[in-house]
């Protein structure tokens, strides 16, 4: 029996793993490449979003949008010029209110709404000032 042929046949085989075995690794080279690049990629998105987080720490708050009402930048400029706490009251008379019960309480109203987004504080009841 001639085994020439059955070697032959081995060679070629050998030859198409060993093909296949070079294009496999050359893949994984690849892929390791594109690997270390996406690792590196996450590294530095980790250390922008740490610094982004610290530094945000500094940045000065935004002033939170006011209720869609005008007598609401007038409130503020009423106690832009005030020194010290206003009552609702006292508020009435800036918004061009008359000393009604119901002005009274819807300037109250108000003067609670822009304590509760952090605009002014309640320095005792009733009196508001501006947040410092």
């Amino acid at each position: 029996m001639d085994v020439r042929p059955l070697l032959e046949a081995l060679d070629l085989q050998e030859e198409a793993a060993r093909a296949l075995a070079d294009d496999l690794r050359a893949q994984i080279d690849d892929l390791q490449t594109r690997l270390r690049e996406a690792e590196t990629h996450l590294e530095h998105l980790a250390i922008t979003r740490k610094t982004v987080t610290s530094l945000a720490d500094r940045l000065p708050a935004s002033p939170p949008e006011l209720p869609e009402h005008s007598d609401y930048p007038r409130i503020l400029a009423a106690f832009n010029e005030s020194t010290g706490p206003r009552r609702a009251k006292d508020a009435c008379p800036a918004l061009g209110h008359e000393l009604l019960p119901k002005n009274v309480e819807g300037t109250r109203a108000k003067l609670k709404r822009l304590v509760e987004l952090g605009i002014l504080t309640a320095a005792d009841t009733g009196c508001f000032t501006r947040r410092q």
